[in-house]
């Protein structure tokens, strides 16, 4: 099963963003493509690509001024490439306009032999740290990067991992040895030398210390590493050293099946639970044209705010004890247990539930499901209260974080800042308002926001965001639909336990789903929802098999960590703390 044409959306006429761009540039060698997302996809040429994208992002009367993503795809062993350029190497640029409320995907075509592209770095300063992932997983050089180097792979690597030449598993290589002399390379090249990361005295009188904090450091909230340069205890400069929790978690999208990746998702983000399955099953159910039923859709909207209580509630007391509060957390704890404990009834498991499935969720909800969610969204609500007064009325923590590590809405976007991060600036956008998915559109919800963006309103916006989901919860409880748990397609996975027990051939497609995984039509869907801790969206190339041929990750805390240095600039290592605990990361989610 192929069905290249089947689900493809090929607008009627040309969209407005590209007669804009042809009338006012005069670029005319524009490709469209068309993608089964419907985001407006163009080919340009590597001559054209810094015009077209600075005429996006400054001079259309819309602009687009979110640089979402920027990634890259080998494409030297896609056979299914029908009308489209020819292409060893292509880079993506996907831009956000938030006043037209759409998308445009740019692409770039290149060959082996001259993998170059000049850097948009100082068009989108967030494009720093994505083009040194591009050059460090393609190999593909930016040229006038300020420091083009490994970000996610340690200095010495060799090779580039997502380049389809590149081995996927331990035991596709030699086994592992390290020699003394090897060793001493290794070793040499995590010595930190400050000139290497582009810092530098600032005066010929000054006299500069430089800190490590981290790896290690229990407030850097995980294997995350910055180097600080210090005068005294003020802060001259920070640079984050992200990489130490790197997995491969795009590279194992490619060897594993379409079904078989699910667990994979939950542990990308492991905070945030079932949640991180969503963006994944909704893309592989666009490209496959399954239709989710309704109670399918809101068993998942209900799981996915339990995840956003789950994670918040862990954010809330981590973020106090970072302040130096001890009680709080152990009281946010009790709460996030109840939590676990409502979605361990509900799949068998707690923080990794893996529990939805392409084509709806794992298994129907048992009987009773209702009272523990009714007894806690009842519970909850006057324990917030009380958090309000033992948190955000502290005025310790007040001073500590108010004014501290502010940007305003306009720099958010330009670092590509999104989620309660972006809220916390006065912007109310949220996906679930702005572009509703699996039915979000059927619940009222009020979007919170700051005012000043920083750290306090960071905190306050996701507190606030408890009580929606709260809200939210409450209305699936009311309205949960009768009816199938999930879509009766032949592309699910697993398909329904009751067709497999007719006949030795649904049992068959059983079997081979499962372990073969299913056929998925060729083509390119982008999909994102709003996740605990900002825009996560999987964006799947299928070549017709039944694997993926590229699995892209968009996750939000890689962009925010990226942030760091501007907000901390000239402030004192206490006000490090307050704003590393303001963010919400988690390493898993930046280093994948």
């Amino acid at each position: 099963m192929d069905g290249n044409a089947d689900n493809i959306v090929v607008p009627s006429e040309v969209p407005q963003i590209v007669r804009e761009l042809t009338e006012r540039t005069g670029i005319n060698d524009l490709t469209r493509q068309p993608t089964r997302d419907g985001i407006t996809t163009l080919w340009v040429s590597r001559k054209n690509l810094c015009a077209i994208l600075r005429y996006l992002k400054v001079q259309a009367a819309s602009p687009y001024t979110l640089l979402f993503d920027l990634t890259a795809i080998d494409e030297r062993q896609r056979t299914r490439r029908q009308g489209l350029p020819d292409s060893e190497f292509t880079v993506i640029y996907h831009l956000l306009s938030f006043n037209r409320n759409e998308d445009i995907r740019v692409k770039v075509a290149l060959i082996e032999a001259d993998l170059s592209l000049p850097t948009i770095s100082d068009l989108w300063p967030s494009a720093n740290w994505y083009e040194r992932e591009v050059w460090d997983m393609f190999g593909i050089v930016f040229e006038g990067h300020p420091h083009l180097r490994r970000i996610i792979m340690p200095p010495t690597w060799q090779g580039h991992p997502l380049r389809k030449d590149h081995y996927a598993r331990a035991t596709e290589t030699e086994p592992f040895s390290l020699s003394d002399e090897q060793q001493e390379i290794e070793q040499n090249a995590l010595r930190f030398v400050p000139e290497d990361w582009g810092m530098r005295r600032h005066s010929k009188d000054s006299d500069f210390m430089f800190l490590n904090m981290g790896p290690n450091h229990p407030s850097v909230h995980g294997v995350f590493r910055i180097a600080l340069q210090l005068d005294g205890e003020e802060i001259v400069d920070a640079l984050p050293d992200i990489g130490y929790h790197h997995r491969g978690a795009e590279k194992m999208g490619e060897r594993q099946s379409w079904h078989t990746y699910i667990p994979y998702t939950d542990r990308v983000e492991y905070l945030g639970g079932s949640m991180n399955n969503l963006p994944y099953v909704l893309a592989v159910e666009q490209l496959a044209g399954i239709e989710v039923p309704e109670r399918a859709q809101v068993i998942r909207v209900m799981i996915c705010e339990l995840y956003r209580l789950a994670s918040h509630l862990l954010f809330y007391g981590t973020y106090s004890q970072d302040l130096g509060q001890m009680s709080s957390i152990f009281y946010m704890f009790i709460d996030r247990e109840k939590v676990f404990d409502i979605l361990e009834s509900i799949s068998g498991a707690r923080m990794h539930a893996s529990y939805f499935r392409i084509g709806g969720v794992v298994m129907d909800l048992p009987k009773g499901w209702d009272k523990r969610i009714r007894e806690f969204i009842d519970y909850l609500p006057a324990r917030l209260d009380q958090y309000d007064k033992l948190v955000l009325q502290n005025s310790t923590l007040k001073r500590r974080t108010q004014g501290v590590g502010a940007y305003n809405t306009a720099e958010a976007i330009d670092w590509s800042a999104t989620g309660p991060n972006l809220r916390a600036t006065g912007l109310a956008w949220d996906y679930r308002k702005a572009r509703p998915y699996s039915g979000y559109e059927n619940y009222e919800f009020d979007i919170p926001t700051g005012k000043h963006g920083d750290c306090y309103d960071r905190c306050v916006v996701r507190v606030e965001e408890m009580r929606q989901s709260l809200r939210i919860i409450r209305q699936c409880l009311q309205n949960m639909p009768e009816g199938p748990y999930k879509a009766n397609h032949p592309l699910t996975t697993p398909p329904p336990k009751e067709r497999t027990l007719h006949d030795i051939e649904t049992l068959i497609q059983h079997f081979l789903n499962v372990s073969w995984g299913p056929v998925i039509p060729s083509g390119e869907c982008c999909v994102t929802v709003e996740a605990t801790k900002g825009l996560n969206a999987y964006y799947l190339t299928s070549d017709g098999g039944t694997q993926s041929y590229r699995t892209r990750i968009r996750t939000p805390s890689f962009v925010h960590l990226q942030m760091i240095p501007m907000m901390c600039r000239g402030m004192m290592i206490a006000d490090l703390v307050a704003i590393l605990a303001s963010i919400d990361f988690v390493m898993s989610d930046v280093d994948r």
